[in-house]
């Protein structure tokens, strides 16, 4: 950050209030109204905080008219190419890539954490056959702080870096768990000589009558999805960690709340809208059709896994899922007609005016779901592998936070109700 010692004049009733003037070290500029109310009594009204930066913070950089998204500085595409998720774990929670002897330390810490406390599995056993996976990891990350001492800003660091390996670990067993519930299949335990991706495919897709042969391009392409889902700055979940962890929350109920917030439909479950969107056109059997129903006002019909809240021109994530997904399914020689219709729809929408002119271009959910099914990874767990993802990058801020001695999250409100009246 840098104080350039300059200032935003605010002019209101003929008096000037001096806004310090402070930039990022990518070049953002912000007005820092922390004094606001102080100051002159007065609020600022933000629907949606879509103008409002809420912290400061060194872990992701996103330029949504460039198209440009940076962990810790490095660029997402270098780390897709050249790190395991491990690593990129590693490097959102730690500020750096580790060592060959950190990455060494660190992957024993995710091994010898991966189980579950086997009181745990009765939180499984009695939950409905049939609920959403989703609901069930949010239980059950929470659950975690009757099994283990809860995490705050007062614990030992190693506490913290206990409870940190044991999440990022215990949680792919966990949303694995929850799949094979879900199917009322038999769940199986994580291999110690298995790496973190392919840990996780095993688990879901072993069985005893038909054993998972573990491929190398499916961990892969896993690694690369994981990857570019683990961080975007201060999105509705992170943000919602951030907001409950200031109130001195423990750890797993404060990952637990973000999960929630990601679970809903306009943030993480877009991937799910996505695909049935794509069923929806191959059962119309009509693009063009599709678009007038899009365009139609009186429509709720919409076009999803296009258009982003930052980005304003192609989002980074979406060319390298897009570029991944075709090899990948080429490779394991997949053809799925709802992936057809993907490159039909982008290709149209990116020549039709009504789309350029509100500069909606493919995100990253666009092409996610496709690659999922492509590994076998149902529709109901799409928003379970998101939240797996996005682990690290939700560790990472609620350290930085407490890090940061953030008072607890108190917003205003402008109050439009009944005036004062006597009863």
């Amino acid at each position: 950050m840098k104080d350039l010692n300059e200032f935003a004049t605010l002019s209101y009733k003929g008096k000037e209030i001096q806004l310090p003037v402070i930039t990022g070290s990518e070049g953002e500029t912000a007005f820092d109204a922390s004094d606001l109310r102080k100051t002159t009594g007065c609020v600022m009204l933000d629907k949606s905080l879509m103008n409002t930066a809420v912290c400061l913070s060194s872990i992701t950089y996103v330029n949504g008219e460039k198209g440009i998204l940076h962990y810790r500085g490095i660029p997402v595409e270098m780390l897709v190419e050249k790190c395991s998720f491990v690593e990129v774990a590693y490097l959102l929670v730690h500020g750096a890539l580790p060592t060959k002897e950190q990455k060494s330390t660190f992957s024993h810490l995710l091994n010898v954490n991966s189980l579950m406390h086997e009181d745990m599995r009765h939180f499984f056993d009695h939950s409905p056959c049939g609920a959403h996976p989703m609901h069930i990891l949010s239980t059950m990350i929470n659950a975690l702080a009757v099994f283990y001492p809860n995490v705050d800003q007062l614990s030992l660091k190693e506490d913290i870096e206990l409870s940190t390996a044991r999440l990022i670990s215990v949680v792919r067993t966990m949303a694995a768990f929850a799949y094979k519930k879900s199917i009322g299949e038999p769940v199986v335990y994580p291999r110690h000589d298995l790496s973190y991706c392919a840990n996780f495919l095993n688990m879901m897709f072993d069985s005893p009558v038909a054993p998972y042969e573990i491929n190398d391009d499916a961990v892969r392409i896993l690694n690369s999805l994981l990857i570019l889902h683990a961080d975007h700055e201060q999105n509705c979940s992170t943000t919602t960690v951030r907001t409950i962890g200031s109130a001195q929350v423990n750890l797993y109920a404060t990952i637990s709340a973000g999960i929630s917030a990601l679970s809903g439909p306009l943030h993480g479950g877009a991937n799910q809208e996505v695909v049935a969107m794509f069923r929806h056109i191959q059962e119309i059997g009509s693009i063009e059709k599709f678009f007038n129903q899009v365009k139609d006002k009186s429509s709720a019909t919409k076009l999803m896994g296009f258009g982003h809240r930052v980005y304003k021109t192609f989002d980074p994530r979406a060319r390298i899922i897009k570029k991944k997904c075709h090899e990948f399914l080429d490779k394991m020689n997949i053809h799925d007609p709802l992936l057809d219709i993907a490159r039909e729809v982008e290709e149209a929408a990116l020549k039709d005016d009504y789309f350029i002119e509100r500069n909606l271009y493919p995100n990253v959910d666009f092409y996610s779901g496709i690659v999922y099914r492509a590994l076998g990874i149902p529709e109901s767990m799409f928003t379970v592998m998101f939240a797996l993802a996005r682990l690290p990058g939700w560790i990472a801020h609620w350290q930085e936070m407490i890090g940061s001695k953030t008072k607890i999250v108190r917003p205003r409100q402008i109050y439009v109700g009944k005036s004062l009246k006597e009863l």
